[in-house]
């Protein structure tokens, strides 16, 4: 049983799962419209992922006897400069998620919550992957500024991600 402290600082991380989910959307859409294919692959599974961390949530609630309580998503962005400001913008969103990871693990220690703890600990590790994947490509953009053919090699390595599910069946 977790605190109601908790319950809601978990359903508030939902929410921002799900925008995080949408904010993706929004950018393999416009990656679609832009003609670039792999960058949209990319996001889209950007987009699986955040989704899959946001039922995570949703599952541990519940499994706790936690009542569920979903949100209004706010609008993404939608529109973007190239593909650089897009992933500058993925960045600083993801250090904004990594903030409110934090501040859940911060919660959960002050309330001496051990399930929560351990419960967010993947979460902590999660972002750490997810800042430095983001800050791999920006790099990789960095290196090719507009250069076309640079761009077209980012683009199909991009194309190669793939979503693989890690939730546990149940």
């Amino acid at each position: 049983m977790i605190s109601n402290t908790m319950e809601k600082a978990l359903n508030e991380q939902i929410n921002k799962e799900m925008y995080s989910a949408y904010l993706y959307l929004s950018m393999s859409a416009h990656s679609t419209h832009s003609g670039l294919d792999g960058f949209a692959n990319w996001f889209m599974v950007q987009y699986k992922e955040e989704m899959e961390h946001a039922m995570r949530l949703y599952s541990y609630l519940q499994d706790q006897g936690s009542k569920v309580q979903l949100k209004k998503i706010d609008e993404p962005l939608s529109t973007f400069k190239d593909p650089m400001d897009m992933f500058q913008k993925t960045l600083e969103h993801e250090k904004f998620i990594t903030k409110s990871i934090n501040d859940l693990m911060d919660l959960a220690i002050k309330e001496k919550d051990h399930a929560t703890q351990i419960f967010l600990q993947w979460f902590v590790t999660e972002q750490i992957e997810e800042e430095a994947n983001d800050n791999e490509i920006i790099g990789k953009l960095r290196l090719v500024g507009d250069k076309g053919n640079g761009m077209f090699m980012i683009d199909k390595e991009l194309s190669q991600r793939t979503f693989t599910s890690e939730l546990p069946s149940k």
